[in-house]
């Protein structure tokens, strides 16, 4: 398993006895298997004194939400299908208002084995970590069969997170994973379509600590196709754009000054070029275009630092405005006991 960075406190989370377990699952059009799932959802954990699980129909329009309350699952239902990232978020609130101590996502597909919850929740439940995923990378015997084009994809973006995040990752993008209620509280998403990459992210950059846990997947889905995933080159677009965003909302100085770094080089290349033109010449004609044009590649790169600044002072208002949600969210106590 690859840990992150440890906390800044330094300090690891006590283990209790007594810990109450949420085991979330956005659903959308999966009355083929969700009620499956449900039911090997293990009740009986070590550590965890209470086991609920909630399926969040993400605007079936089939039998989903019947399936899932016939296996003993509490159903809450969005009226039209608003993105797993939406589900996700319903999950998340719902299992810090009830007073979660622990919340596992897990797809409603099949593709995971409920059975291989008591070793994801083991790094959190053990003090290790604040956030655990499940891998399917990270041992290559455990490596799931999949198109290549999937397996292409997954690992450059786990490439790419790596060096965003600074240090190293596996897989990014497996939805089976489990939050501690510090790392729930931590959480402030803004995808709709996915949030897997963006989860990392975020947690990574605040400093928490992360663990892959090696478990095997079933590489494709037995019933339908991925809606997030259906199409390779959709979900990559919009996964790029989420980790463009929170690069730029959380290291804008870095964004912005490698910007203004990349129009500098081409403008100091020009702006030579056109010096040794006139020392040679005595004159600038006909290179004139260089000059100019390393000019206002030169402005270009100064707006781009003032873009970054600008951002950077956002940026720290963000981080407090998250402390005083943070904070909030803490102090409220929760009004629903699991049940």
């Amino acid at each position: 398993m690859v840990s992150s960075v440890p906390r800044a406190d330094g300090i690891a989370p006590e283990r209790s006895p007594a810990l109450r377990l949420l085991v979330a699952l956005p659903a959308l059009n999966e009355e083929r298997t969700v009620g499956d799932v449900v039911r090997r959802v293990p009740r009986d954990l070590a550590g965890v004194s209470s086991v609920e699980v909630l399926v969040v129909d993400d605007g079936s329009s089939d039998a989903t939400a019947a399936r899932a309350e016939e296996a003993g699952a509490r159903v809450i239902r969005h009226s039209t299908s608003r993105g797993v990232g939406s589900a996700f978020h319903t999950a998340l609130s719902y299992g810090i208002d009830g007073g979660a101590d622990l919340i596992v996502s897990i797809d409603a597909d099949g593709q995971f084995d409920p059975a291989d919850i008591p070793a994801l929740i083991e790094p959190v439940l053990s003090g290790k970590a604040d956030f655990s995923t499940a891998s399917r990378f990270i041992d290559p015997s455990l490596a799931p069969d999949m198109p290549w084009i999937k397996r292409w994809g997954n690992r450059v973006m786990s490439r790419l997170i790596s060096r965003l995040a600074g240090q190293k990752f596996y897989d990014v993008s497996c939805g089976m994973r489990c939050y501690s209620r510090e790392a729930a509280l931590q959480l402030h998403l803004l995808a709709r379509f996915t949030y897997t990459q963006e989860v990392v992210l975020n947690l990574a950059f605040k400093q928490l600590r992360i663990v892959e846990v090696p478990i095997r997947v079933r590489g494709e889905r037995e019933f339908g196709k991925s809606r997030v995933a259906g199409n390779i080159w959709r979900y990559g677009l919009r996964t790029a754009q989420i980790i463009f965003r929170s690069y730029r909302d959380y290291h804008p100085l870095r964004f912005f000054g490698g910007i203004a770094l990349v129009l500098m080089v081409p403008a100091l290349g020009l702006a030579g070029f056109l010096l040794v033109h006139y020392i040679s010449s005595g004159q600038f004609s006909p290179h004139k275009w260089a000059g100019f044009t390393a000019f206002g590649l030169v402005g270009l790169a100064v707006m781009m630092v003032h873009m970054g600044v600008i951002g950077d002072m956002q940026s720290r208002q963000r981080a407090y405005l998250e402390e005083i949600l943070y904070r909030q969210r803490s102090e409220t106590r929760p009004g629903r006991a699991p049940e």
